[in-house]
């Protein structure tokens, strides 16, 4: 269990803190000697604290918990604290980072406290307008009402190594309920099943914090792009054909070239996804917030993940590119249970109302609506083998000609190449691919980003 004070060093630039002055509140008999003691023990005045500070230059509002001042619980005083933070983060359009431990709301102070949980939502509620960007490290153990309420506010999470995070301790449910409450409640677990993003040893955090404040807060640098490279005019079942290929590189492959990264690992509702990614970084030095997907079928949860990334990009004002090279959404009665078509429509209804500059590049396969999803980007690119269809080829000559020996004719007839989508308006560049197809995208998506 890490200190405050250890946490603190960690993290923030030598002599930036500047403590915010919140009066605690009177208390009264027992319950002040108790108080007291706390101080005594933990070295601080309350559970929480909050401060101005900074990370690598990076003016941020910290609200960080003790948890030897009385389990970090949440009275009133603390309470007032939060509230306090997040206001002065919302006058000053601050990046908020949270770093709660803590039992969850304090016994002593009874439900009067507990309904302390509304306020802290609410100024938290109206930081969301400033546009900064939210950043939570939730350390050992994180529980009750500050999980449930400032502990889940950050746009990217992670959690302490071996953490207890959740809901309701687990000693709690085994008296209650006479039995062991399942293992689940681990930073790593959490992790694993899209409710917090990474696992950060605090050795590492520092490091993390500060790549996702230069992405959020930085400005963008001026790095070599390359020049545009001529287009091949290619046959539409060439293209499909090339672009099924194992072998040929994917949007992963961009992933790679990003500096600055931060991975959004899943949902923050229990969710992964398996062919979308979302990467905060840099391409070619320009900020962005990117949404990949893998070369395989994109589930409803997939589409879940990218709005997640559409959402941060909105809310932090970054602009948002969508890299897209799949074979269609997923097909199945479990995909349909989950909302296949309506996260789709969701999706491609975010993606037309972004107000953020948005780049979308069709890398290879755009096939059917889960491809489209992604694709409706104020400004859309075309790599010179990429194609796009309402169908696979061969499901689209069962349903002219009721078999798939004419996919290759369907395709010729759709108009689903690079060249006759920007003939038709549908697409804005079409961009040659030479021998290195990663670094054609990296570098088409770059040159779109610098003239926005």
């Amino acid at each position: 269990m890490t200190s405050l004070a250890e946490t603190l060093a960690a993290l923030l630039d030598p002599g930036s803190v500047d403590p915010i002055a919140v009066p605690l509140r009177p208390a009264s008999g027992d319950y002040a000697a108790t108080l007291e003691r706390a101080a005594q023990r933990s070295g601080v005045d309350e559970s929480v604290q909050v401060m101005v500070a900074a990370v690598d230059g990076h003016r941020v509002l910290v609200i960080a918990s003790e948890f030897a001042f009385l389990a970090g619980s949440v009275g009133h005083s603390a309470a007032d604290r939060v509230v306090e933070g997040y206001r002065r983060a919302t006058a000053e359009r601050l990046p908020v980072i949270t770093l709660p431990t803590s039992g969850g709301t304090r016994m002593q102070e009874g439900a009067a406290a507990f309904f302390r949980m509304t306020d802290i939502a609410r100024a938290a509620h109206e930081h969301l307008a400033s546009g900064a960007v939210r950043i939570g490290w939730l350390r050992n153990p994180t529980t009750g009402g500050v999980k449930a309420t400032w502990g889940s506010y950050a746009d990217i999470t992670a959690g302490e190594p071996g953490a207890l995070l959740g809901f309701l301790g687990p000693k709690v449910f085994e008296a209650l309920h006479e039995e062991a409450f399942p293992p689940v409640q681990t930073a790593e677990n959490l992790a694993r099943v899209g409710v917090i993003d990474a696992v950060v040893a605090l050795e590492n955090l520092r490091g993390w914090v500060t790549r996702i404040l230069s992405v959020t807060n930085g400005v963008d640098v001026d790095e070599p792009i390359g020049s545009p490279l001529p287009a091949a005019e290619v046959d539409a079942w060439d293209a499909i054909t090339l672009t099924r290929d194992a072998g040929r590189p994917g949007p992963e492959a961009v992933l790679d070239l990003l500096t600055d990264r931060t991975e959004l690992h899943g949902t923050h509702t229990g969710e992964t996804g398996t062919g979308v990614r979302v990467v905060l970084g840099r391409l070619r030095g320009q900020r962005a917030v990117v949404v990949a997907q893998g070369r395989r079928s994109v589930s409803p949860q997939d589409l879940r993940l990218a709005q997640r990334g559409l959402r941060l990009a909105q809310r932090v004002g970054l602009p948002l590119v969508t890299i897209v090279d799949t074979p269609g959404g997923e097909l199945s009665g479990t995909a349909e249970e989950a909302a296949m078509a309506g996260e789709i429509a969701r999706t491609l209804q975010m993606l037309t109302g972004l107000t953020v500059p948005t780049v979308s590049c069709v890398m290879g396969q755009g096939c059917g609506g889960a491809a489209l999803a992604l694709i409706a980007a104020s400004t859309v690119i075309c790599m010179e083998n990429g194609w796009v269809s309402p169908l696979p080829p061969e499901g689209a000559s069962v349903i002219s000609h009721g078999t798939t020996d004419r996919a290759a004719e369907m395709a010729r007839s759709q108009g689903v190449t690079a060249r006759a989508l920007r003939d038709a308006g549908a697409v804005d560049v079409v961009a040659g691919e030479g021998c290195d197809l990663p670094s054609a995208v990296a570098d088409a998506i770059a040159r779109e980003l610098a003239r926005r």
